[in-house]
């Protein structure tokens, strides 16, 4: 797998995705962590939301119960969308690796890069999208 940076690639993720799991959905409807992901949503993708402290709250997100790790999500996502600073993108390493299935993809948004993490997630056959923004990107290709 590969670091995803051809258009004709980001827009193959936008058409085959059909679930989407966000880590760092923001309850805030004014920040990017929420109207990204809500805006997904509208269009047609299943999303699961991935924050501990809304998790423990017993927050409900588009349908389904937030949850506190990737790891919870049973059956998987297409893509994990990280909206996590840079140098939190590390964090989350294991827990993306600890999925099951693994994802076809993790998208790191629009500001977001990793490089390190990004080689090792392709280095376990995940396709990986940097500094991209989910919802320009589909609303510019799709």
């Amino acid at each position: 797998m590969t670091i995803l940076t051809q258009t004709k690639d980001i827009i193959q993720v936008l058409q085959n995705a059909k679930t989407v799991a966000v880590v760092g959905f923001h309850p805030d409807d004014t920040k990017p962590a929420h109207y990204v992901p809500e805006y997904l949503h509208r269009q047609g993708y299943r999303i699961f939301a991935i924050n501990p402290a809304l998790a423990e709250r017993g927050a409900q997100a588009f349908g389904h119960p937030v949850l506190a790790t990737l790891a919870e999500l049973r059956g998987g996502a297409d893509v994990v969308e990280v909206f996590r600073r840079s140098d939190k993108v590390h964090e989350h390493l294991e827990d993306i690796l600890s999925m099951e299935p693994l994802p076809k993809v993790v998208w790191l948004q629009q500001g977001i890069r990793d490089d390190a993490v990004a080689q090792t997630l392709s280095e376990h056959g995940i396709d990986v999208v940097q500094d991209h923004c989910m919802l320009s990107d589909h609303r510019q290709y799709m």
